[in-house]
């Protein structure tokens, strides 16, 4: 019987945004781009995270998926606050570098306009949007726009665990803290679900049905999530555009 000789097959890194505070010195080798948006200037070079948010959550995929490489777009920078145009902005130009998913780890009250277009634009490019979601309470954006995922924290979730709700919130739970750092809630939740969504991409490409029908297979832990602690304000990612805030 003749062998077989099996070619290694080659895949393309998994590219994932992260629209947050950007990343410290250990993770710049798994970063391919960065930049900087910053209130009333021109797009700047992104500087380190000062502010440690960012890193904590890239992190989350980084060391689960050891084939990921991240596209940053630094919108908070001296304090987690930043506009809604910023955050567009970052949004358009992770899309423009090729990112598959996006990580969207904040939320506010209003719906504006600039960052709505641009979710449009990125659904539209085939980018699969991820963001955090309030447990209970009034629905945010950008979690609450039509094609994006929603996800808030549940405390039954382990790190490599999620939950599957479809509720009017949140369409997933998962995990609220990371090991060694103070980042907690919602924010933590959405990029254990941003993981998850990388895992999906690199076993069998962009497909949002296919990866909605996927994520409800490996559900953990169905129906209402169980609430975690309320975080201290210190530690809370506080959102603010003008004349709303969320955290």
């Amino acid at each position: 019987m003749p062998v077989r000789i099996l070619k290694k097959v080659h895949r393309a890194p998994v590219l994932v945004g992260m629209l947050d505070s950007g990343v410290d010195n250990s993770l710049t080798s798994r970063v391919v781009a960065s930049q900087a948006f910053v209130k009333g200037s021109a797009v700047q070079p992104a500087r380190w995270d000062c502010l440690g948010h960012g890193s904590a959550l890239t992190n989350i995929i980084a060391e689960r998926i050891p084939e990921a490489r991240f596209l940053v777009a630094q919108v908070f920078v001296d304090q987690l606050a930043t506009s809604a145009i910023q955050a567009a902005a970052g949004l358009d130009w992770l899309v423009d570098r090729g990112a598959q998913v996006v990580n969207m780890s904040f939320g506010i009250k209003a719906d504006r306009e600039p960052l709505a277009n641009a979710c449009q634009r990125a659904l539209a490019a085939g980018v699969i949007l991820v963001a955090a979601a309030p447990a209970v309470g009034a629905a945010v954006y950008p979690s609450r726009y039509p094609g994006v995922i929603r996800v808030t924290g549940d405390v039954r979730c382990g790190p490599d665990e999620f939950s599957q709700m479809d509720s009017h919130q949140a369409e997933y739970g998962a995990c609220v803290r990371v090991a060694d750092s103070p980042v907690a809630g919602a924010s933590v939740a959405t990029a254990y679900i941003s993981m998850q969504v990388a895992r999906y991409i690199r076993l069998r490409g962009r497909d949002l049905t296919g990866l909605r029908l996927w994520l409800r297979e490996q559900a953990t832990y169905r129906g209402i999530p169980q609430h975690f602690d309320l975080i201290p304000p210190s530690r809370r990612l506080n959102w603010v555009t003008g004349d709303s805030q969320s955290s």
